[in-house]
């Protein structure tokens, strides 16, 4: 299951990571976030042990979604080295994330 990451814990969580993440930021009542988000569960089993994939509910981390420019949900930042390598704005099929996720490790 993806964490659930926030204001408080996304740096040790996200950045400081050995691990390439997926941070999917979204929010309860975005439909398109609810399409995508068995996508990102199965991404959080698929890829345990290689990467670490996580969830941000912008209502309740507007400080995380501010730093890194978040306007629209949902979207998914793929972190590298503490530092984001790609990203994916709206919803898209799960082959999207799965190939920009494999581009990483």
């Amino acid at each position: 299951m993806a964490l659930e990451v926030n204001d408080g814990n996304f740096g040790e969580v996200v950045v400081n990571s050995d691990k390439p993440v997926v941070v999917d930021f979204w929010a309860e009542w975005c439909g398109p976030c609810r399409m995508i988000a068995p996508f990102i569960e199965d991404l959080s089993k698929e890829y345990a042990g290689k990467a670490v994939v996580v969830k941000c509910d912008v209502d309740n981390s507007p400080s995380v979604a501010a730093k890194y420019g978040i306007r629209n949900i949902p979207t998914v930042l793929f972190f590298k080295n503490g530092a984001i390598a790609d990203k994916q704005v709206g919803a898209a099929p799960k082959s999207v994330f799965v190939n920009k996720l494999n581009a990483l490790l």
